[in-house]
């Protein structure tokens, strides 16, 4: 049995190829039941805005063709072989380990495609298409995963320029209990809202050159003050920070309209820029821009860069593990006809003595006790051996040999 891969990622299609190839639940049965039907019965399908992806255990390499024409059946609509990647083996085991710990993911290192890849294993099991090898595959994937970012922690370099402006704004100015202007209703400004209201006390206020914009932001700030935007240097003198985010093609902030006569920190989170530089020059300003925001964004970048690569080589081990095991667990079915095999004489010779002597309790518990010990040490080495066969042709004639020897 082999362990194999099919499917897109956004490395290999555009948003509109994958929106069109993705995993509803009636699309997942579908799978199920066609992998199924062509002798694959454990499969697993792995399905976000990224990717688009099914994982699976097979016996014959022409049944890795046959998935490749599942997948296109399911999705007709699209040319599925001008971009699905497929892989198996080793690879295919490297590539899901490197997926749950986030590391083929668009934001590298991120933490949410974790609880996707249990999720897409439950789904497989609770619909009855996942076996022992594939949960242990999985499980040894997460757990890998777990390991990955608790000791590297690549998620914690942060890469949003919104959050590392917060981020420096509680450098040069403590957030909590200050009184904060905020310009722009859209995403940025909205993400700036939810970082600042995560400190206690702050009051803030948002203005937008379209009013109604800034209203409809009380909706997920219901403490929010709503200020016209004309309005806004009458309160900027009373303000702590005032963060800018908008997309105007001009300064919202000049400083020809206003100067500073207490301390007060800018954060411009605008391209192009909304806050007037000419603030670097005041005594009593601070300005923090996307010139400082980007470069480090860029550091953070190459720091989780280098720690893929180091949490890369910490992995490889594990997955060497799981494969050998893998690999080891063809054998199993024979190893366990040898064993009931081995049962089966004892419960015969067992059954015969019993019927030849007289025997206490005591003395049937030992005797059945001592046949069962001598057989298993007669079996120990010839197990060991069957599981340290590497070769699938040795498996398969071991297999044969085992089966003719001890009519199993």
């Amino acid at each position: 049995m082999q362990f194999g891969f099919l499917g897109i990622n956004y490395k290999n299609a555009a948003l509109n190829i994958r929106d069109k190839i993705a995993f509803t639940d009636g699309k997942k049965l579908q799978l199920f039941q066609k992998a199924e039907a062509a002798g694959i019965c454990q499969c697993m399908a792995l399905s976000t805005c990224n990717r688009s992806e099914i994982y699976f255990l097979y016996e014959e390499e022409s049944q890795i063709g046959q998935i490749h024409s599942i997948y296109q059946s399911l999705f007709p609509e699209i040319d599925v072989s001008r971009y699905a990647v497929s892989l198996t083996g080793k690879e295919a085991i490297a590539y899901l380990f490197r997926v749950a710990a986030g590391l083929e993911s668009l934001v590298l290192g991120e933490d949410q495609i974790l609880g996707q890849v249990k999720d897409a294993l439950d789904d497989s099991k609770a619909m009855g298409y996942s076996g022992k090898e594939l949960n242990r595959i999985v499980r040894d994937a997460v757990t890998c995963a777990k390991r990955v970012k608790t000791e590297f922690k690549i998620s914690e370099k942060p890469l949003s320029v919104s959050y590392i402006g917060i981020q420096k704004l509680k450098e040069a100015c403590p957030i909590a209990g200050k009184r904060i202007l905020v310009i722009g209703s859209g995403k940025t400004a909205h993400l700036a809202l939810q970082y600042l209201y995560e400190y206690p006390d702050v009051s803030v206020i948002a203005c937008s050159r379209t009013y109604a914009h800034a209203s409809r932001l009380r909706e997920a700030f219901p403490n929010l003050a709503i200020l016209p935007y004309e309005k806004r240097y009458c309160v900027i003198g009373d303000c702590d920070i005032v963060v800018s985010a908008t997309s105007a093609p001009h300064l919202t902030v000049k400083r020809e309209a206003f100067a500073p006569k207490r301390p007060v920190t800018f954060l411009d989170l605008a391209a192009p820029r909304d806050v007037d530089t000419a603030f670097l020059q005041e005594p009593f300003a601070q300005l923090i821009n996307l010139d400082t925001l980007y470069a480090i964004a860029k550091e953070n970048q190459k720091e989780r860069e280098r720690l893929v690569e180091e949490s890369k080589k910490r992995m490889e081990e594990k997955q060497n593990e799981t494969l050998l095991w893998l690999h080891q667990s063809h054998m199993d079915a024979t190893i366990e006809s040898l064993q009931q095999r081995c049962n089966e004489i004892v419960e015969d010779s067992y059954a015969y003595l019993s019927r030849k002597m007289e025997l206490g309790k005591r003395e049937q518990n030992l005797i059945k006790k001592t046949l069962h010990a001598s057989l298993q040490r007669l079996l120990r080495e010839p197990i060991l051996e069957l599981k340290q066969l590497e070769s699938e042709d040795e498996q398969k004639e071991y297999k044969r040999l085992v089966g003719q020897l001890f009519q199993i």
